[in-house]
């Protein structure tokens, strides 16, 4: 197929509708109808002999051929832009929708700031969340539609790592637990019964697992959740105990009635990172959106050391 012959404004339309998994949320924001984006979507099928998108509940859903072509697709549309705005990119102005991939730990501490910094500097655009879970189901960075994943990510082929903070992991319980007096000892610490955190499944903590592991401890889990909110009010309400950063026990803790417990481990520390792909590495609303994150979630003007791409997979 010569591209010559292709009509590019189809390409945009199927990325918008990839983005938007929805034809009806693609129509808005292309400031067309539906009927117009399905059209569109028909025109490319006949030329790519592909399916393209197939209705999933209320929206749509990628086919194989599809999510193959999706990264390549969003990297030469974000690159022409960034080639066609030039120096006149204004943060202020754009209104595309972003969309930030967040563990709800992130959400209760570090969302009102980074809302706070949007309206302020990307005030017409729109920002949407998205659980780690649903970026790990569509596909990772690479093929998702969310654009910066902020938290406690692995390296990877073409994705860019940025670390921001370091966070604390801490023990809690509720404040009259029955079993907790003052310091843990080790036999008390392997005798408590546990809520793990899991924010994708399969995904619980590995710095947790390896401080107890310091100690020969193997935690006895009597439920797992999918959020950090839940594991508190579940240990709030319960016997059992939770690991949370130290930011989340601080935000909910009081209202909760959870205290830290002094315990014989070692200290428990996670780095959270920025990370993103480079699909949209040299896109400029991008990257002025990763700019303003950096800045609403450290709290600082000084930025982090400069980010790096991961080395390729052997």
């Amino acid at each position: 197929m010569s591209l010559s012959s292709l009509d590019l404004n189809l390409l945009l339309v199927l990325d918008t509708v990839l983005v938007e998994r929805s034809v009806a949320r693609a129509a808005r924001r292309l400031h067309v109808t539906p009927p117009a984006i399905s059209n569109a979507l028909a025109r490319l099928r006949g030329v790519l002999g592909d399916p393209l998108v197939v209705r999933s509940g209320r929206g749509v859903v990628p086919t194989p051929r599809t999510k193959a072509l999706a990264p390549g697709l969003a990297h030469a549309l974000r690159a022409l832009e960034a080639a066609l705005q030039g120096d006149a990119f204004d943060p202020s102005t754009t209104d595309r929708e972003l969309t930030l991939a967040i563990a709800d730990a992130g959400q209760v501490v570090k969302l009102p700031a980074i809302v706070a910094a949007m309206s302020s500097r990307m005030p017409r655009a729109r920002l949407r969340i998205a659980s780690v879970d649903r970026l790990l189901s569509s596909g990772g960075l690479a093929q998702s539609e969310v654009d910066v994943l902020i938290g406690v990510g692995e390296h990877g082929p073409g994705i860019r790592v940025l670390p921001l903070y370091d966070e604390t992991i801490v023990l809690v319980a509720r404040a009259d637990h029955p079993g907790i007096r003052r310091r843990l000892s080790v036999a008390s610490l392997a005798a408590l019964r546990h809520v793990e955190v899991q924010v994708a499944p399969g995904k619980g903590s590995r710095a947790v697992a390896e401080a107890y592991g310091t100690l020969g401890i193997e935690r006895d889990i009597a439920l797992v959740v999918p959020t950090f909110a839940a594991a508190a009010a579940v240990a709030a309400g319960s016997d059992l105990v939770a690991s949370l950063p130290a930011t989340v026990l601080e935000a909910l803790g009081p209202g909760l009635g959870l205290r830290r417990l002094p315990t014989p481990l070692p200290p428990i520390r996670t780095t959270i990172r920025l990370l993103w792909h480079d699909r949209t590495d040299a896109d400029p609303v991008c990257a002025a959106f990763r700019a303003i994150l950096v800045d609403a979630v450290t709290h600082s003007p000084l930025r982090p050391r400069r980010a790096h791409a991961a080395p390729t997979a052997k």
